[in-house]
């Protein structure tokens, strides 16, 4: 075999193995420090989620989930076959990804949703409504999310959204949705953060959207003259603190989800209404490092 041959080959080997890391790299959204986001590779990585979530929702939040799931000690449904599925990994936990996984969400874009089986939170909420007053506007379903209890940091909250902006800007979305939940399934119990967001972060006018009538909750259930802000705010989920920090907005009425064992609101955020932090700290390109 000449020399030049062997170049020729050397040469094509080099382009190849950069062509894989570049592939390998159009899915990582962002890094701090041994953490990294970027979407699930393959099933196993999608499974390892499910696995995650299972320890979380069920282990740990008391979810009552169909028989099989339960048998098999995941958490699973005909949604994750079509969605994309976000994951926070811990680099510097040995083992291969599925073991570095700490963080995740799913990922539901407008097209999507209307080839399959819809929105998942159109069981819950009457989205139908919002998206046929923005029939221009391309949404986007975010849900499952959980992070594991030694990651439940600014950090970690900081990289998954930042992979849901990039993917955002990658997949020209306009606007998110999805619900967010309150332990347990006693609203009263939550009477001052529901209170204050039902009185201050309502989604209104062309935004407007309310828990389906059968499963409607109020949230109003404390006079606004005794809604003490900051505690409000401090009783809150850090998930909904978090929606809230970014400019989202909250639907009417909240619904009790039983299998999951808590109350869920829905969150709505325009894009164009993102905070003027958040887009100065992540950037409009979508992609973050440090």
């Amino acid at each position: 075999m000449t020399v030049e041959l062997l170049d020729r080959l050397e040469a094509a080997k080099a382009n190849r193995l950069a062509g894989e890391v570049e592939g390998r790299e159009s899915d990582v959204f962002g890094r701090l420090g041994t953490l990294e986001v970027r979407l699930a590779r393959n099933p196993s990585e999608v499974k390892a989620s499910q696995a995650m979530r299972y320890r979380i929702f069920v282990e740990e939040m008391k979810a009552r989930l169909p028989s099989e799931a339960m048998r098999l000690k995941l958490d699973f449904d005909a949604f994750d076959d079509i969605c994309d599925h976000l994951l926070v990994l811990d680099r510097s936990i040995e083992g291969d990804p599925e073991d570095q996984i700490v963080g995740t969400y799913r990922l539901l874009r407008h097209e999507v949703a209307l080839a399959n089986s819809g929105f998942y939170s159109a069981s819950e909420f009457s989205i139908e409504a919002l998206l046929e007053r923005h029939p221009e506007k391309r949404f986007m379903e975010l849900g499952r999310s959980c992070v594991l209890p030694d990651y439940r940091t600014k950090r970690t909250v900081e990289l998954l959204w930042q992979g849901n902006w990039a993917y955002s800007v990658r997949h020209n979305i306009d606007a998110l949705f999805g619900c967010a939940s309150f332990p347990g399934v006693q609203p009263e119990k939550h009477a001052l953060a529901l209170s204050f967001l039902a009185q201050n972060a309502s989604a209104k006018d062309e935004w407007a959207v309310s828990a389906r009538p059968e499963l409607f909750c109020a949230m109003d259930l404390m006079p606004s003259e005794i809604v003490d802000a900051r505690r409000a705010v401090a009783s809150m989920p850090p998930l909904v603190k978090g929606y809230l920090r970014i400019g989202a907005m909250i639907g009417t009425g909240a619904v009790i989800d039983h299998a999951f064992n808590t109350t869920d609101v829905l969150i709505v955020l325009p894009l164009t209404s993102l905070s003027g932090r958040f887009l100065n700290y992540y950037g409009a390109s979508g992609r973050f490092s440090s």
